[in-house]
């Protein structure tokens, strides 16, 4: 009797999913176009009243009309949000019907998957892997590449940048770049690392990143927030924020890049702890924040050029993010990403949007571009990497190499930009 009734459901299992009588097994991902501001307002309730995880825009206070919202819905939360959104008219697709399939091709170690071939720059790695990487890099390059600790995080794990000084010019100037702000945005790690192996592999063969090697030391963070990036690994593929704990709420986490001094919480953050854009309690209440800030601090004089790698959207962004305000410098900053937009798309047939923060995507106060820029660093950028919501944070690990190429060919770009600034700016004659 008992293998009739199997029989019989496995027979109508088909028919059961698309009456909706069967509920979803699988996590999805959501593409949403909310079309009245009625709908907008019920798309804010269910992505801040119902478990699930907003993807674009980073927090609900981004919503408006006739703008495309991608959200991660749990499979427990599934057939309540769907039917929510079909009692109020609200059309979606899936955008990701196996997001669980993807996070654990991800998170494979190739070690133990002979079918794979990948080298360790395809790959996404775990904070262990990297911190391992980071001593690596360091101990077969003892004459190139320098560990500094900076800080620790909030749970006490190590901040380490790596310094690439190729050559012992004196008074050399320097460029930043740091990866991994925000937790689930994988394949700014990986980038971080590519570019790593992609100096070092390549100086003195290419003829770009050797003059860009000569001229500017790089400092690199591999991973600016260790104890988020770890719990997207071993618990929520789906966090953003740092971990730390606020004693008004029993919620976790500052969004960092939010908690600059850069018009810190005004609009475009938020003051509540429950919120994905949190500014936390003060400008740099982060450890994280903090140590960035004051390295940079004390470095300010030979940091010429700032960048920090998100994803996902192909954008290349400069200052401001925090006011609709242009920078001092706009005409050029705008010009060297309208460039390396066209060399990326002359060589990867890609398209990038490029512009202010500000005025290219939303307000967003307390940013880590805007307080650099603010510091005296001219040249600040944030480059929001692949994709455009195909698979949003779960880039697979066939798309880094295209991804970090991507950004490598924009830092390249831009960076040989910012020496032919510098050096017609200190010739005889001229004034920075």
């Amino acid at each position: 009797m008992r293998a009739l009734v199997l029989l019989f459901f496995l027979m109508n299992l088909d028919k059961l999913l698309k009456t909706g009588h069967c509920k979803e097994t699988q996590d999805q991902i959501l593409t949403i176009t909310p079309k009245t501001q009625k709908q907008v307002d019920i798309l804010k309730n269910i992505t801040t009243q119902y478990e699930t995880a907003l993807w674009q825009p980073a927090s609900s206070h981004y919503i408006e009309e006739e703008s495309e919202v991608h959200l991660f819905v749990p499979a427990n939360s599934s057939q309540t949000v769907k039917d929510l959104l079909q009692k109020h008219a609200i059309t979606h697709t899936v955008l990701l019907a196996n997001p669980n399939e993807l996070i654990e091709m991800q998170t494979r170690n190739d070690s133990t998957d002979p079918r794979s071939s990948s080298t360790f720059y395809e790959r996404y790695h775990s904070l262990e892997d990297i911190y391992h990487w980071i001593n690596k890099t360091q101990q077969d390059n003892p004459d190139t590449v320098q560990a500094i600790l900076i800080g620790s995080s909030y749970e006490k794990r190590p901040l380490y940048v790596l310094k690439l000084s190729l050559n012992n010019s004196t008074n050399k100037k320097a460029m930043w770049i740091d990866c991994g702000i925000h937790a689930r945005e994988w394949i700014a790690p990986a980038f971080c690392l590519w570019f790593v192996q992609y100096a070092l592999s390549f100086y003195k063969l290419n003829q770009e990143i050797t003059h860009i090697l000569d001229n500017m030391d790089v400092y690199i963070l591999p991973v600016m927030n260790p104890d988020g990036y770890h719990y997207t690994w071993t618990t929520n593929r789906m966090w953003r924020k740092n971990r730390s704990l606020t004693k008004s709420s029993n919620c976790i986490g500052v969004d960092l890049n939010r908690n600059f001094d850069a018009n810190w919480c005004t609009e475009g953050a938020s003051n509540e702890p429950c919120t994905e854009i949190y500014c936390g309690a003060f400008p740099e209440s982060e450890p994280e924040t903090r140590a960035v800030a004051n390295f940079l601090r004390n470095h300010k004089d030979s940091v010429q050029l700032y960048l920090s790698m998100h994803s996902y959207s192909q954008m290349l962004l400069f200052p401001y993010s925090c006011t609709l305000d242009e920078a001092e410098n706009h005409q050029d900053l705008l010009e060297m990403v309208q460039e390396a937009a066209r060399v990326i798309r002359r060589h990867y047939r890609n398209t990038y949007k490029y512009g202010s923060g500000a005025k290219t995507i939303y307000l967003a106060p307390g940013g880590s571009d805007d307080w650099a820029y603010d510091l005296g660093i001219k040249y600040s950028f944030t480059f929001e990497l692949q994709d455009r919501g195909r698979y949003g944070f779960l880039l697979p690990p066939s798309h880094i190499s295209t991804a970090c190429n991507e950004a490598l060919i924009a830092v390249k770009t831009i960076a040989l930009k910012v020496i032919k600034k510098t050096e017609a700016s200190t010739s005889p004659g001229q004034t920075d």
